[in-house]
């Protein structure tokens, strides 16, 4: 089968396959542990810790591992929340946040937290203007994904982060999708905190980290707990770790030829697709700044769901937008906060590139769409 899915997940590298039997072997030890073993456990650690901040430009003490991108993202979100003055008690998001945080932010506002979710603008981008529209003096939290995962998007971190610090406002950002594939310079963007994920850049499942300026105050979810600097309970997978830095740091120095190549595999697909653009709708062709690995598809009349299961009888993996909301059977938030009605939601399929993926797939691939197209 032919793997066009790496939005979802990524098949871990060897590099960081072979760090991780590595790490299992040698440092295996509990890092919170006294004795030698445990120090050994703790100095890759630190060192696996070191090399994610840095891969961002932050700070090794704010950086802080977790079980999952989505555990990151709550975990980072509530802890900023714990330490804040209560009064600020409004926070700004967007529509198009992953069901992590939007769930999250749901639960939130049955709290005494007032949210306001703005929709974006017809290419999926939030601007300065809105964010000032909604700011008051309440506000203590902006949260805005950096890469939107079913559509591509790249929201401009860099304006948005001296915006709010102007005003006060502390930052969060969802960078799951664009960790590796994008530069992220969290001092540049004057971020306060961000959440990433192994998983989606050749690195082991289960695993994710959260990164807080350590110049911002933050109360633990659950008092009293001693790992990660009190930020998580648990023992941490320094081998996890240890492999999550590895991919980190492998992909970190593909980033630019990765582009290059995402950008020539993306325009030989459009290329294939232009004798049936009346049929086949790429929906971020014009969109300024997006992450050229994703290619979100409308498939006139015929709904996603059929075609995806189509091109998986014909050997090809792709999907219907993002694995945490697949099963839910409803339409894309994202889509619907772009302006499409429930029925052009419901004919988006996403086809998402990785390193693995050459020209003669694309080709492959677009011959065996057309022809689902053509037959149904």
């Amino acid at each position: 089968m032919i793997y066009l899915d790496y939005a979802a997940t990524t098949p871990i590298s060897e590099n960081a396959l072979n760090i991780y039997i590595k790490a299992s072997k040698n440092a295996f030890g509990n890092s919170s542990s006294l004795h030698d073993i445990g120090g050994m456990a703790t100095r890759t650690l630190q060192a696996s810790r070191k090399i994610l901040a840095d891969s961002i430009n932050g700070n090794e003490k704010g950086l802080y591992f977790t079980g999952s991108g989505s555990e990151g993202n709550i975990l980072a979100i509530q802890s900023l929340l714990n330490g804040m003055d209560r009064k600020k008690n409004h926070i700004i998001t967007t529509q198009m946040e992953h069901s992590s945080l939007h769930t999250f932010f749901k639960k939130l506002s049955n709290e005494g937290y007032e949210i306001s979710f703005i929709p974006p603008d017809k290419q999926g981008l939030i601007t300065i203007d809105q964010l000032n529209k909604e700011l008051r003096e309440e506000t203590g939290l902006v949260s805005i994904q950096h890469g939107n995962s079913e559509i591509g998007t790249v929201q401009p971190i860099e304006e948005i982060g001296p915006f709010l610090k102007e005003h006060g406002v502390l930052f969060h950002s969802d960078c799951v999708q664009t960790f590796g594939k994008l530069p992220i310079d969290v001092e540049k963007a004057q971020i306060d905190a961000i959440s990433i994920s192994s998983h989606k850049i050749y690195g082991p499942k289960g695993l994710g980290a959260a990164y807080i300026n350590p110049a911002i105050y933050w109360q633990p979810v659950i008092p009293g707990t001693t790992h990660e600097s009190g930020f998580r309970p648990g023992t941490v997978d320094v081998p996890g770790a240890a492999a999550f830095a590895t991919a980190a740091k492998d992909i970190s120095a593909k980033m630019s030829k990765n582009t290059e190549y995402f950008l020539e595999l993306r325009r030989k697909f459009i290329d294939l697709l232009k004798p049936y653009k009346e049929k086949i709708t790429l929906l971020n062709e014009d969109t300024p700044s997006l992450l050229p690995n994703i290619l979100p598809l409308l498939i006139d009349g015929i709904e996603g769901q059929y075609v995806m299961l189509e091109c998986n009888r014909f050997g090809f993996a792709i999907s219907t937008g993002s694995a945490c909301q697949v099963g839910m059977q409803a339409p894309s938030r994202s889509l619907l906060a772009m302006g499409l009605d429930e029925q052009q939601a419901k004919q988006y399929i996403r086809i998402s590139l990785g390193e693995e993926t050459t020209m003669e797939q694309i080709e492959s691939f677009s011959k065996t769409l057309l022809k689902i197209v053509g037959d149904f």
